[in-house]
């Protein structure tokens, strides 16, 4: 499989409404194909990128990332948003994700590789931990409107 896969990002709407239905398999409230695209607009403002992993001519995985500056990390590229469809679980092709994403950080100069994962997704936690990745602290929130608690 891993050498049938093209890694790219996505440029075209086309592209992104394709990316859809994998994008759905991470954030299942993600309510329909036009919102999401204007979602993916409003983030793209902000420097969000998308790479995206074809096999056969379909989308199979994603990356989101994005540029950023801070205090804690300086310049860093931080991953909002990876997944692989579920059938390609254990495909190798999340450690290719993750690691095309790393290679843009690296090209970018950047001194830090962050992500977040949930407190209750042990597999995910393990699979970046074998990525290189380290625990460096707990991400905090406070919904502060009645929609974002749903």
């Amino acid at each position: 499989m891993q050498s049938q896969v093209e890694i790219k990002h996505i440029e075209s709407d086309t592209d992104l409404e394709a990316s859809f239905s994998v994008m759905k398999e991470l954030r299942p409230h993600l309510s329909d194909r036009a919102t999401y695209g204007a979602q993916v607009a409003r983030q793209r403002t902000q420097g969000y990128r998308l790479l995206a992993a074809w096999s056969d001519g379909a989308i199979v995985g994603l990356a989101g990332y994005r540029l950023q500056d801070n205090l804690i990390y300086g310049r860093f590229v931080y991953v909002d948003d990876l997944v692989v469809t579920a059938s390609l679980h254990r495909s190798g092709l999340g450690e290719r994700l993750l690691q095309a994403a790393r290679q843009q950080a690296v090209a970018l100069r950047c001194k830090h590789f962050v992500l977040d994962t949930g407190l209750h997704m042990a597999l995910a936690q393990r699979f970046y931990f074998r990525q290189g990745l380290l625990a460096k602290g707990m991400h905090f929130v406070e919904p502060l409107t009645q929609e974002a608690t749903t």
